[in-house]
């Protein structure tokens, strides 16, 4: 097919239903590691006969400068909300329009209007779920729904826990802990906030991003982490349970963007379709363990994901998906997080 004729094709609505003879070539995706389903990848590859290359980083933050240097070569990324609505303000993104596509029919409607991209003019869902606490309940038998367990460590815990080094994640859990507003610009809260985390950080053995590997290893007795990691850790080792600290805990979403200078911009509106099939968000939760933003996709999940602990929170927990904070509070916490990784 020409480019001409593709683009006269987009510009009429008619891609969105594109079958495997509308489309070849590459797409390279750079998302979080241990994330992607290699089944959805291959489901897509043979459907639509595109080579699928995917790279993986650690945080936002590593992803944002790579995209920021220019001339990554990417065209989707994975970033969380907060991060998204940045990213359209500073020209990054391509707007896709995937409210226009075939599939956003099955988008849950309460994910439609999100505060980062309001009517889905750039984004779909990835992955979505909570940030909490992963305990080992062979070492610790206390009460495992409290931050405390990271800021204010019990002895059974000292030297065993582990920590993401993930800004936001941490200074949020600090702020919950401590009963302050997110995103405070009081000084007074901020000193609580660093004090906190300087002095807590003597209790914890590490500061990683691989909890899966080294919570089933026993390395790490406990680790703030996500909900879908932990449960992956369960099923490795069923003595591993999933906290909903009761001084509060946000919640996250992943969201599939194309980046503005995408090489294979057709590809990358073909792959949010794609996972905006009830099936295909269904092998990306099976894979990651966490839940997705289509309707329909449940009654493919595995079995186990059913009635999971980690994926169905307490009756009366709420959905809250922090914005992101105002510049001045964020130079802030990037001084408070340098303090902390001395």
């Amino acid at each position: 097919m020409s480019r001409f004729l593709k683009a006269a094709l987009v510009g009429f609505g008619i891609m969105a239903g594109a079958s495997s003879a509308m489309a070849d070539g590459e797409l390279h995706i750079y998302n979080w590691g241990n994330y992607t389903s290699p089944d959805a990848i291959s489901k897509f590859e043979k459907q639509y006969n595109v080579k699928v290359t995917l790279d993986s980083y650690d945080s936002n933050d590593q992803m944002l400068a790579k995209i920021k240097a220019g001339g990554s070569g990417y065209d989707i990324v994975v970033p969380s909300g907060y991060v998204i609505e940045q990213m359209i303000k500073d020209g990054l993104l391509a707007k896709t329009e995937p409210n226009q596509m075939e599939n956003f029919k099955n988008m849950r409607p309460e994910f439609v209007d999100v505060y980062w991209d309001k009517g889905r003019h750039y984004s779909v869902p990835w992955q979505w779920g909570t940030t909490g606490i992963a305990v080992n309940t062979d070492v610790y038998k206390g009460d495992i729904n409290t931050w405390g367990l990271l800021f204010d460590t019990p002895a059974e815990l000292k030297g065993k826990v582990n920590v993401v080094p993930e800004m936001i994640d941490v200074i949020n859990a600090a702020s919950f802990y401590l009963h302050l507003p997110l995103c405070s610009d009081k000084k007074e809260d901020l000193k609580k906030i660093n004090d906190l985390l300087v002095k807590a950080k003597k209790d914890w053995r590490a500061m990683e991003y691989s909890t899966i590997e080294n919570m089933t290893a026993k390395n790490f007795a406990a680790t703030m982490d996500w909900n879908g990691a932990a449960m992956r850790e369960r099923l490795g080792l069923s003595s591993i349970k999933y906290a909903y600290p009761k001084e509060g805990m946000a919640s996250f979403m992943d969201n599939v963007v194309v980046l503005k200078d995408a090489p294979n911009a057709e590809n990358a509106k073909l792959f949010m379709n794609f996972i905006m099939d009830p099936e295909n968000a269904a092998m990306l939760s099976a894979f990651a363990r966490y839940d997705n933003g289509i309707k329909g996709s449940h009654e493919f999940l595995p079995k186990d994901m059913a009635g999971a602990p980690e994926i169905n929170p307490p009756a009366g927990f709420k959905t809250y998906f922090p914005p992101a904070c105002p510049q001045k509070v964020a130079e802030t916490y990037g001084k408070i997080w340098n303090n902390l990784l001395k």
